[in-house]
Formats: C-alpha cells, structure tokens, sequence
C-alpha cells in the first residue's frame, strides 16, 4: 500500500508550521510519516525565537535508516537553512531514493519574517535540490529569490515557471496569497506549460502560520498515495483551505490551522 511519506525539514515546537504540521497533514489525509529533522526551532504563533541546528551526519543518518527499513513513496523537503544540511540531504538522497518524488517547499522566510535560509545556502540549493524536485512550491517572495523575476501579478506566473524548469525542477505550483487582491491564484506549471489555475476567493484570517508547509506535505502525500500531480494539488488545496477556515485561534499572532479536520471528533460521541 502506498502513501509513505519522508519529510524533511524543521521543527516548530509551537506545532503550526514544520514537521509537526507536516506529520498532520499526512496523517489527516491517509498517508504514513517519517521525519528527518533538521533544526529545532523556539519559535511560537508570534515568531521563530531561536534555532538550535542539527549536524547534517545526523540528519542524513536520520534519512538512511528509514529509508533502508521502510522505505518512502515520497519525499517533502521543507527547511533547510544551511549549505552543509542541504548537499548532505542532496548526497543522501541521491544514494537512497533516486528515484523518489520530492516536494521541495523552498523555505526562506518564517511567517513572523525570521530568516530561514542562510544567504549561501541558496546557491546549494539551487545546484543540488532544485534540479531533483518533481515539484517546486514557491510562494511569491521565494520564486523572486529564485528566478530574479519581479512578480505583479498571476500573469507573470508561466514565465517564472518556466524559469524555474530552466533551473531543473520538473513542475512548480507558484502560490499566489502573497498578492494583493480579494482572489487568491495559484498556478501549476509542468515543463514549461500551464496545467492548471486554481483561483478561490481570498480568506481573510492571521490564523495562516504554516500553510506553506501544510499544503506541500498534503501534496506530497497524494503523490505518495498514486494520485496525478493535479489531483494531488487539487485535493491538498480544497484541505488546505478548510484547516484555515475551521483554525482553532490559538495564539496571539500567526495562529496555526486545524489540520484534524478530516477526523471525527470523536468528543462528541
């Protein structure tokens, strides 16, 4: 049966964002998790307070047994935050799972603004990474940081597309939210081609911390399960959007979502 997912990335020990959104995600929609770690972060609704990094022999250790015992249908990398981290993922992977489909969520900058990847470690990435991803989930701020192209809007969303395959990355979902406007694009972007558009009116909440985590985790979670890559988005947007509309409110700044939604409450029975 399929639907096993390796995440690596960091911890948001306020459980919104990071690993721990991520392991929700998958679990809320079917799939199995496994983690590598690679930094732990003090950090809570109203930022990221420290980060406490993980030597990358531990973090491709972390990779290598759970690899050779169980194995992964998929791969989500989230936050890396340093060129040493970065090429021993990249060593370890293409070693163990070449062959393996990664979700690479670019992460650079935390919802509350900290800075998530060291300024030379997007050469690494871009060298290492980048070119093994099935698919690229940039928001606006990252495909920037990426391509060099200034984005006004989803107009400018195939052209940087197609920047981005230039770079290696097989498909990308460029994600709109980071625009103004009361409608939120996201466009999906296969070898150079719009596949799809995805537009849904704008949700308005701070209760947003960790969307970009979740919603490539969810994706990668589908990918694992043996959905196409279109569904896969489809249906981690469609949950994505719910966990936000149904958030809990924790918190006094960037309140996490409710990733749970899809399992019954069981204190109601």
């Amino acid at each position: 049966m399929k639907g096993r997912v390796l995440i690596i990335a960091g911890s948001d020990s306020g459980g919104g964002a990071g690993i721990q959104a991520d392991i929700k995600a998958v679990t809320a929609l079917g799939g199995f998790a496994m983690t590598a770690i690679t930094a732990l972060t003090a950090q809570n609704t109203q930022g990221v307070h420290a980060i406490f990094e993980v030597p990358e022999d531990f973090i491709a250790r972390q990779i290598e047994v759970v690899l050779a015992d169980i194995g992964a249908d998929a791969v989500k990398i989230g936050m890396l935050h340093r060129a040493p981290v970065i090429l021993s993922v990249a060593d370890a992977l293409a070693r163990l799972a070449p062959d393996v489909p990664v979700v690479l969520d670019p992460v650079m900058i935390a919802k509350g603004g900290h800075a998530l990847l060291e300024a030379d470690a997007m050469a690494a990435l871009e060298e290492t990474l980048l070119p093994r991803a099935a698919l690229l989930t940039p928001n606006v701020p990252e495909a920037e940081a990426l391509t060099g192209i200034k984005i006004d809007g989803p107009a400018d969303f195939p052209r940087v597309g197609r920047a981005l395959m230039g770079m290696g990355a097989e498909a990308a979902l460029i994600k709109g939210g980071h625009l103004d406007g009361a409608i939120v694009t996201d466009t999906l972007i296969v070898e150079g081609e719009v596949v799809a558009q995805f537009s849904d009116p704008r949700i308005v909440s701070r209760h947003t911390h960790g969307t970009g985590c979740t919603l490539a985790s969810a994706i990668a979670c589908g990918i694992a399960q043996g959905l196409e890559l279109q569904d896969a988005v489809a249906r981690a947007r469609a949950y994505v959007r719910q966990a936000i509309l149904t958030a809990p409110g924790f918190g006094q700044g960037h309140g996490p979502l409710n990733h749970a939604h899809t399992v019954r409450d069981f204190t109601a029975s």
